[in-house]
Protein backbone atom coordinates (compact mmCIF):
# COMPACT_ATOMS: atom_id res chain seq x y z
CA UNK A 1 0.00 0.00 0.00
CA UNK A 2 1.22 3.76 -0.66
CA UNK A 3 1.16 5.66 2.54
CA UNK A 4 0.22 9.23 2.27
CA UNK A 5 2.81 11.72 4.73
CA UNK A 6 1.16 15.27 4.35
CA UNK A 7 2.22 18.52 6.25
CA UNK A 8 0.33 19.45 9.10
CA UNK A 9 -1.32 22.86 7.79
CA UNK A 10 -3.69 23.49 10.81
CA UNK A 11 -2.73 27.12 12.29
CA UNK A 12 0.57 26.56 14.97
CA UNK A 13 0.32 22.27 14.12
CA UNK A 14 3.80 21.22 14.42
CA UNK A 15 3.03 17.47 15.05
CA UNK A 16 3.30 15.07 12.12
CA UNK A 17 1.71 12.04 12.07
CA UNK A 18 4.75 9.57 11.49
CA UNK A 19 8.08 9.69 13.08
CA UNK A 20 11.31 8.57 10.53
CA UNK A 21 11.21 5.37 12.25
CA UNK A 22 7.55 4.53 11.68
CA UNK A 23 8.55 5.72 8.14
CA UNK A 24 10.92 2.32 8.53
CA UNK A 25 8.18 0.42 10.10
CA UNK A 26 5.89 0.99 6.83
CA UNK A 27 8.83 0.25 4.78
CA UNK A 28 9.98 -3.42 6.09
CA UNK A 29 6.38 -4.33 6.08
CA UNK A 30 6.68 -3.88 2.23
CA UNK A 31 4.52 -0.43 1.74
CA UNK A 32 5.81 2.69 -0.21
CA UNK A 33 5.64 5.85 2.17
CA UNK A 34 5.34 9.13 0.37
CA UNK A 35 6.52 12.13 2.40
CA UNK A 36 5.62 15.82 1.62
CA UNK A 37 9.28 18.10 2.16
CA UNK A 38 9.49 19.90 5.24
CA UNK A 39 6.34 17.96 7.18
CA UNK A 40 7.94 16.78 10.19
CA UNK A 41 10.69 20.12 10.44
CA UNK A 42 8.23 21.23 13.21
CA UNK A 43 8.76 18.18 15.73
CA UNK A 44 12.67 18.23 14.96
CA UNK A 45 12.45 15.26 12.16
CA UNK A 46 14.28 16.21 9.00
CA UNK A 47 13.39 15.12 5.30
CA UNK A 48 16.84 13.38 5.05
CA UNK A 49 15.87 11.40 8.21
CA UNK A 50 12.86 10.18 6.49
CA UNK A 51 14.43 9.59 2.95
CA UNK A 52 17.31 7.48 5.14
CA UNK A 53 14.03 5.36 6.56
CA UNK A 54 13.36 4.47 3.28
CA UNK A 55 10.38 7.56 2.17
CA UNK A 56 10.34 9.23 -1.60
CA UNK A 57 9.89 12.92 -0.76
CA UNK A 58 7.11 14.99 -3.04
CA UNK A 59 7.16 18.46 -2.98
CA UNK A 60 3.51 19.17 -3.17
CA UNK A 61 0.82 18.28 -0.96
CA UNK A 62 -1.77 17.63 -3.87
CA UNK A 63 0.50 14.78 -5.15
CA UNK A 64 0.87 13.08 -1.75
CA UNK A 65 -2.95 13.24 -1.23
CA UNK A 66 -3.28 11.98 -5.08
CA UNK A 67 -1.43 9.00 -4.75
CA UNK A 68 -1.52 7.73 -1.57
CA UNK A 69 -3.86 4.97 -0.51
CA UNK A 70 -3.65 5.84 3.01
CA UNK A 71 -3.18 9.15 4.60
CA UNK A 72 -2.12 9.64 8.11
CA UNK A 73 -2.24 12.69 9.81
CA UNK A 74 -2.36 14.22 13.36
CA UNK A 75 -5.69 17.15 13.16
CA UNK A 76 -8.53 16.68 11.06
CA UNK A 77 -8.57 17.81 7.51
CA UNK A 78 -9.29 21.60 7.15
CA UNK A 79 -11.44 23.02 4.44
CA UNK A 80 -8.81 23.64 2.07
CA UNK A 81 -7.68 20.09 2.05
CA UNK A 82 -11.35 18.65 1.53
CA UNK A 83 -10.83 18.75 -2.25
CA UNK A 84 -8.55 16.00 -1.86
CA UNK A 85 -10.80 13.15 -0.53
CA UNK A 86 -11.44 10.78 -2.85
CA UNK A 87 -13.46 7.42 -2.82
CA UNK A 88 -11.99 4.39 -1.14
CA UNK A 89 -9.09 6.79 0.28
CA UNK A 90 -8.32 5.54 3.89
CA UNK A 91 -7.81 8.36 6.53
CA UNK A 92 -6.38 7.79 9.59
CA UNK A 93 -6.01 10.52 12.16
CA UNK A 94 -7.40 12.59 15.07
CA UNK A 95 -11.02 13.56 13.55
CA UNK A 96 -13.37 15.18 16.37
CA UNK A 97 -16.37 14.51 14.01
CA UNK A 98 -19.20 15.28 16.80
CA UNK A 99 -18.29 18.82 16.88
CA UNK A 100 -17.49 19.08 12.91
CA UNK A 101 -20.24 19.11 11.14
CA UNK A 102 -18.45 20.82 7.83
CA UNK A 103 -15.97 18.00 7.57
CA UNK A 104 -18.59 14.93 8.26
CA UNK A 105 -20.87 15.91 5.53
CA UNK A 106 -17.16 16.16 3.48
CA UNK A 107 -16.43 12.86 4.11
CA UNK A 108 -19.34 11.23 3.54
CA UNK A 109 -19.91 12.46 0.51
CA UNK A 110 -16.26 11.72 -0.70
CA UNK A 111 -17.21 7.97 0.49
CA UNK A 112 -13.55 8.36 2.30
CA UNK A 113 -13.04 5.76 4.41
CA UNK A 114 -12.42 7.76 7.80
CA UNK A 115 -10.79 6.06 10.81
CA UNK A 116 -10.07 7.95 14.08
CA UNK A 117 -7.54 7.78 16.45
CA UNK A 118 -9.90 8.82 19.51
CA UNK A 119 -12.19 5.89 19.33
CA UNK A 120 -10.23 3.41 18.77
CA UNK A 121 -10.96 0.69 21.82
CA UNK A 122 -7.90 -1.11 23.34
CA UNK A 123 -7.76 -4.78 23.30
CA UNK A 124 -7.58 -4.22 27.11
CA UNK A 125 -10.39 -1.44 27.35
CA UNK A 126 -9.21 2.45 26.95
CA UNK A 127 -8.82 4.67 24.34
CA UNK A 128 -4.98 3.77 23.10
CA UNK A 129 -4.63 6.26 20.75
CA UNK A 130 -6.27 9.22 22.92
CA UNK A 131 -4.52 8.38 25.78
CA UNK A 132 -1.14 10.42 25.06
CA UNK A 133 -2.47 13.73 24.29
CA UNK A 134 -5.11 13.52 26.50
CA UNK A 135 -2.32 12.99 29.16
CA UNK A 136 0.17 16.05 27.44
CA UNK A 137 -2.84 18.14 27.39
CA UNK A 138 -4.04 17.34 31.41
CA UNK A 139 -0.20 18.40 32.43
CA UNK A 140 0.01 21.44 29.68
CA UNK A 141 -3.51 22.67 31.10
CA UNK A 142 -2.29 23.47 34.71
CA UNK A 143 0.97 25.35 33.45
CA UNK A 144 -0.73 27.31 30.61
CA UNK A 145 -4.17 27.93 33.42
CA UNK A 146 -0.86 29.23 35.56
CA UNK A 147 0.66 31.39 33.04
CA UNK A 148 -3.00 32.96 31.99
CA UNK A 149 -3.28 33.73 36.22
CA UNK A 150 -0.77 36.19 36.11
CA UNK A 151 -1.64 39.47 35.91
CA UNK A 152 -0.19 40.39 32.78
CA UNK A 153 -2.40 38.56 30.58
CA UNK A 154 -5.54 39.81 32.83
CA UNK A 155 -5.54 37.16 35.19
CA UNK A 156 -5.72 37.32 39.51
CA UNK A 157 -2.46 37.75 40.16
CA UNK A 158 -2.41 34.28 41.99
CA UNK A 159 0.54 32.00 42.48
CA UNK A 160 -0.90 28.53 42.56
CA UNK A 161 1.82 27.27 44.95
CA UNK A 162 1.37 29.91 47.28
CA UNK A 163 4.02 31.13 49.76
CA UNK A 164 4.43 30.94 53.53
CA UNK A 165 1.95 32.99 55.39
CA UNK A 166 -0.46 33.60 51.77
CA UNK A 167 -3.37 31.43 50.51
CA UNK A 168 -2.50 28.91 48.01
CA UNK A 169 -4.17 28.64 44.64
CA UNK A 170 -7.46 26.77 44.07
CA UNK A 171 -7.72 24.31 40.73
CA UNK A 172 -11.13 22.50 40.07
CA UNK A 173 -10.85 19.70 37.56
CA UNK A 174 -14.22 18.62 35.91
CA UNK A 175 -13.74 15.18 34.97
CA UNK A 176 -11.37 12.49 36.43
CA UNK A 177 -10.35 10.61 33.07
CA UNK A 178 -6.83 10.59 31.55
CA UNK A 179 -6.71 14.47 31.27
CA UNK A 180 -8.26 15.32 34.82
CA UNK A 181 -5.69 12.57 36.36
CA UNK A 182 -2.63 14.37 34.80
CA UNK A 183 -3.88 17.75 35.66
CA UNK A 184 -3.99 16.58 39.02
CA UNK A 185 -0.34 15.07 38.95
CA UNK A 186 0.50 18.67 37.91
CA UNK A 187 -1.56 21.07 39.59
CA UNK A 188 -0.65 18.64 43.07
CA UNK A 189 3.25 18.95 42.07
CA UNK A 190 2.71 23.24 41.96
CA UNK A 191 1.14 22.94 45.20
CA UNK A 192 -2.01 23.90 44.32
CA UNK A 193 -5.50 22.99 46.55
CA UNK A 194 -6.89 20.89 44.21
CA UNK A 195 -10.45 19.24 43.65
CA UNK A 196 -11.26 16.75 41.30
CA UNK A 197 -15.27 16.08 40.38
CA UNK A 198 -16.51 13.21 38.26
CA UNK A 199 -20.38 11.48 38.01
CA UNK A 200 -18.27 7.86 38.89
CA UNK A 201 -17.53 7.32 42.36
CA UNK A 202 -15.49 4.44 41.67
CA UNK A 203 -13.10 6.89 39.78
CA UNK A 204 -12.80 9.55 42.32
CA UNK A 205 -12.12 6.38 45.08
CA UNK A 206 -9.20 5.66 42.77
CA UNK A 207 -8.21 9.45 42.38
CA UNK A 208 -8.38 9.54 46.31
CA UNK A 209 -6.16 6.90 46.63
CA UNK A 210 -3.30 7.75 44.31
CA UNK A 211 -3.32 11.08 45.43
CA UNK A 212 -4.19 10.38 49.19
CA UNK A 213 -4.72 13.47 51.29
CA UNK A 214 -3.82 15.96 48.16
CA UNK A 215 -6.97 16.58 46.31
CA UNK A 216 -10.82 17.06 47.27
CA UNK A 217 -13.03 14.87 45.62
CA UNK A 218 -16.48 15.99 44.99
CA UNK A 219 -19.47 13.91 43.12
CA UNK A 220 -20.50 16.38 39.71
CA UNK A 221 -23.48 17.34 40.92
CA UNK A 222 -24.92 20.65 39.79
CA UNK A 223 -24.59 22.12 43.31
CA UNK A 224 -21.32 20.60 43.51
CA UNK A 225 -20.06 22.43 40.43
CA UNK A 226 -21.58 26.05 41.13
CA UNK A 227 -19.73 26.02 44.50
CA UNK A 228 -16.32 24.76 43.55
CA UNK A 229 -16.34 27.34 40.75
CA UNK A 230 -17.07 29.87 42.80
CA UNK A 231 -13.80 29.21 44.49
CA UNK A 232 -11.31 28.51 41.97
CA UNK A 233 -8.80 30.27 40.73
CA UNK A 234 -8.20 27.70 38.10
CA UNK A 235 -11.54 25.44 35.99
CA UNK A 236 -9.90 22.84 33.76
CA UNK A 237 -12.40 20.68 31.59
CA UNK A 238 -11.52 17.57 31.49
CA UNK A 239 -14.53 15.62 30.07
CA UNK A 240 -15.02 13.01 27.64
CA UNK A 241 -17.46 11.56 26.21
CA UNK A 242 -15.42 8.85 23.38
CA UNK A 243 -17.10 10.74 20.30
CA UNK A 244 -19.79 12.30 21.32
CA UNK A 245 -20.22 15.76 21.79
CA UNK A 246 -19.43 17.27 25.46
CA UNK A 247 -22.15 18.37 28.26
CA UNK A 248 -21.91 21.78 29.12
CA UNK A 249 -21.62 21.48 33.02
CA UNK A 250 -20.35 25.75 32.78
CA UNK A 251 -23.37 27.13 31.59
CA UNK A 252 -23.02 31.42 30.73
CA UNK A 253 -24.49 32.55 33.36
CA UNK A 254 -22.60 30.43 35.99
CA UNK A 255 -19.75 32.47 34.95
CA UNK A 256 -20.95 35.36 37.20
CA UNK A 257 -20.71 33.13 40.46
CA UNK A 258 -16.74 32.81 39.39
CA UNK A 259 -13.96 35.21 40.76
CA UNK A 260 -13.21 38.11 37.88
CA UNK A 261 -9.72 36.98 36.34
CA UNK A 262 -10.30 33.11 36.84
CA UNK A 263 -9.01 30.97 34.08
CA UNK A 264 -10.78 28.09 32.16
CA UNK A 265 -8.46 25.86 30.62
CA UNK A 266 -11.43 23.57 28.57
CA UNK A 267 -9.56 20.86 26.77
CA UNK A 268 -12.52 19.40 25.75
CA UNK A 269 -12.69 21.56 22.99
CA UNK A 270 -12.28 19.23 20.85
CA UNK A 271 -15.56 17.80 21.01
CA UNK A 272 -17.41 21.09 22.04
CA UNK A 273 -16.65 21.98 25.17
CA UNK A 274 -17.57 21.11 28.85
CA UNK A 275 -18.21 25.08 29.24
CA UNK A 276 -21.08 26.73 27.48
CA UNK A 277 -19.07 29.67 26.34
CA UNK A 278 -16.44 27.39 24.91
CA UNK A 279 -15.00 28.27 21.26
CA UNK A 280 -12.02 27.06 20.08
CA UNK A 281 -9.08 29.08 19.35
CA UNK A 282 -5.03 28.99 17.74
CA UNK A 283 -1.87 29.06 19.46
CA UNK A 284 -1.27 32.79 18.47
CA UNK A 285 -4.46 33.58 19.35
CA UNK A 286 -5.08 31.35 22.77
CA UNK A 287 -7.61 33.08 24.96
CA UNK A 288 -10.12 35.43 24.95
CA UNK A 289 -12.60 36.58 28.22
CA UNK A 290 -16.47 36.55 28.38
CA UNK A 291 -17.81 38.44 31.84
CA UNK A 292 -14.71 38.70 33.46
CA UNK A 293 -13.32 34.92 33.34
CA UNK A 294 -10.24 34.24 30.45
CA UNK A 295 -10.71 31.40 28.67
CA UNK A 296 -7.98 29.29 27.38
CA UNK A 297 -9.14 27.13 24.23
CA UNK A 298 -6.79 26.01 22.00
CA UNK A 299 -7.76 22.91 20.25
CA UNK A 300 -4.68 21.46 19.23
CA UNK A 301 -2.60 21.93 22.99
CA UNK A 302 -0.06 19.11 22.71
CA UNK A 303 0.89 20.84 18.65
CA UNK A 304 2.78 23.29 21.07
CA UNK A 305 5.04 19.95 22.57
CA UNK A 306 5.08 18.83 19.13
CA UNK A 307 7.97 16.50 19.31
CA UNK A 308 6.98 15.31 22.72
CA UNK A 309 3.93 14.80 21.77
CA UNK A 310 4.52 13.19 18.09
CA UNK A 311 6.75 10.42 19.53
CA UNK A 312 4.13 9.45 22.05
CA UNK A 313 1.08 9.55 19.47
CA UNK A 314 3.54 6.93 17.28
CA UNK A 315 4.34 4.89 19.89
CA UNK A 316 0.08 4.57 20.00
CA UNK A 317 -1.21 4.67 16.02
CA UNK A 318 1.66 2.89 14.74
CA UNK A 319 0.43 -0.83 15.36
CA UNK A 320 -2.83 0.42 13.94
CA UNK A 321 -1.53 1.69 10.92
CA UNK A 322 0.41 -1.51 9.98
CA UNK A 323 -2.61 -3.39 10.15
CA UNK A 324 -4.69 -1.33 8.13
CA UNK A 325 -2.09 -1.34 5.70
CA UNK A 326 -1.35 -4.95 5.56
CA UNK A 327 -5.03 -5.77 5.51
CA UNK A 328 -7.30 -2.80 4.68
CA UNK A 329 -9.95 -1.18 5.85
CA UNK A 330 -12.40 -3.86 6.30
CA UNK A 331 -9.38 -7.06 6.78
CA UNK A 332 -8.07 -4.46 9.91
CA UNK A 333 -11.45 -3.77 11.15
CA UNK A 334 -12.84 -8.00 10.88
CA UNK A 335 -9.84 -8.91 12.44
CA UNK A 336 -9.95 -5.76 15.68
CA UNK A 337 -13.52 -4.69 16.80
CA UNK A 338 -11.42 -1.92 18.74
CA UNK A 339 -10.19 -0.82 15.56
CA UNK A 340 -13.71 -0.87 14.03
CA UNK A 341 -14.77 1.22 16.83
CA UNK A 342 -12.47 4.17 15.07
CA UNK A 343 -14.23 3.50 11.67
CA UNK A 344 -16.29 7.07 11.86
CA UNK A 345 -17.63 7.04 8.14
CA UNK A 346 -17.20 4.35 5.53
CA UNK A 347 -18.78 4.36 2.08
CA UNK A 348 -20.71 7.45 2.40
CA UNK A 349 -22.19 6.32 5.30
CA UNK A 350 -22.12 7.33 9.25
CA UNK A 351 -20.49 4.19 10.83
CA UNK A 352 -20.11 5.62 14.51
CA UNK A 353 -23.18 6.47 17.09
CA UNK A 354 -22.15 9.32 19.11
CA UNK A 355 -20.98 10.74 15.46
CA UNK A 356 -24.68 10.36 14.07
CA UNK A 357 -26.63 11.54 17.21
CA UNK A 358 -24.59 14.57 17.52
CA UNK A 359 -25.31 15.60 14.08
CA UNK A 360 -28.31 13.86 13.19
CA UNK A 361 -27.39 11.55 11.34
CA UNK A 362 -28.34 7.97 9.98
CA UNK A 363 -26.41 5.41 11.70
CA UNK A 364 -24.66 2.14 9.81
CA UNK A 365 -23.26 -0.67 11.86
CA UNK A 366 -20.02 -0.90 10.14
CA UNK A 367 -20.34 -4.51 10.89
CA UNK A 368 -23.26 -5.01 8.22
CA UNK A 369 -21.02 -3.03 6.04
CA UNK A 370 -17.97 -4.87 6.41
Amino acid sequence: MIIGLPKEIKNNEFRVGLTPGAVSAFVQAGHTVLVEEGAGLGAGFTDQEYVQAGAELSTKAAAVWAKAEMIVKVKEPIEREYPYFRKDLILYTYLHLAADEPLTKALLESEVKAVAYETIVGREGGLPCLAPMSEIAGRMAVQEGAKYLEKPYGGRGVLLAGVPGVDRGNVVVLGGGNVGTNACKIAVGMGANVTVMDVNVRRLAYLDDIFPRQITTLCATRDNILTAIAQADLVIGAVLLPGRTTPKLVRREDLARMKPGAVIVDVAVDQGGCVETTHATMHDDPIFTVDGVIHYCVANMPGAVARTATLALVNATLPYGLELAGKGVEGACKADRGLMAGLNCYGGKCTFPGVAEALGLEYTDPERLL
